[in-house]
């Protein structure tokens, strides 16, 4: 892979900054991601972000299907190029924002899940998670590499101030594991950050359920809205439906304390909370 960005460079192309292009080049690290990930020969793939096609060249020979999506049409037709000097048929390219795709028409069967894989730029983590998250029905994992300070977000526990709104949501809906560690210097160019491989398991979401996931959401939003507050000044500036009065009951009735904050509070706190709120 290196070779071939170098060949690249070489024909005049240049990665494009405003798109966070940094394009895997390490052939052992591209081996153990896909070793485990851990597809199935009958699976279907959602790659986000083909890129050159570091990951989708070899994943192709152990898999059904890749549905390849790449925002640049650039490197879209690069690897098109590529697939087809390799002989490569069970790949579909899609020249398109993943933020923009209608996850509807891509997977056009009910009851269809597919699995996904990517390596994400930073300024599209957040908004293509909550994405998933929308679509969670349709997804049976995702494996997904994630600068490291991201990564550290959705695995942190309750009392880490890598905690945060995005860690609960992600907690709830998956089972998420970290899979690999990966330097700067297995990219091209090199980052200024190292990055991490996680699995979110969606066929894996959190034991225990809130009744209206809605209101669960919008109390775990508020809840973190102001993280430097406590939780009860954070909620008054965020859920302006409720009065101090109604906030110290719910807080009372899941035996929390009004002055912590939300980082110390688990995924049953806000279950809790998300229940008491409503009742109120």
């Amino acid at each position: 892979m290196a070779n071939a960005i170098l060949k690249k460079r070489r024909n005049g192309f240049r990665p494009n900054k405003r798109l966070g292009q940094h394009f895997l080049k390490d052939r052992g690290i591209i081996d153990e991601i896909i070793d485990r990930a851990g597809f199935h020969s009958s699976d279907r793939i959602l790659e986000i972000g083909a890129g050159l096609g570091a990951l989708t060249l070899p994943l192709a020979a152990s898999v059904h299907q890749i549905l390849a999506v790449e925002k640049d049409g650039r490197l879209t037709a690069m690897l098109d190029e590529s697939l087809t000097r390799e002989g490569i048929r069970n790949v579909t390219l899609i020249n398109e924002d993943i933020l923009k795709l209608d996850f509807d028409e891509l997977l056009p069967h009910p009851g269809e899940k597919i699995h996904v894989i990517g390596n994400l730029p930073y300024n599209i983590s957040s908004p293509l998670l909550e994405k998933l998250i929308k679509h969670r029905d349709r997804i049976a994992r995702a494996v997904l590499m994630f600068q490291f300070e991201l990564a550290r977000r959705l695995i942190a526990s309750p009392g880490n101030k890598a905690y945060g709104a995005m860690t609960v949501l992600i907690g709830y809906h998956t089972s998420v594991s970290p899979l690999l560690e990966v330097p700067k210097g297995a990219f091209y160019p090199k980052p200024k950050v190292g990055s991490m491989v996680l699995e979110l398991d969606f066929e894996r979401p959190y034991p225990r359920r809130a009744d209206n996931e809605v209101h669960f959401k919008k109390v775990v939003r508020g809840a973190f809205a102001h993280r430097r507050k406590t939780i009860l000044n954070s909620f008054k500036g965020a859920l302006f439906s409720y009065g101090v009065d109604e906030l110290l009951k719910a807080f009372e009735k899941c035996e929390i304390d009004s002055k912590t904050r939300a980082e110390t509070l688990s995924i049953d706190d806000f279950i809790c909370l998300s229940a008491a709120l409503v009742c109120l």
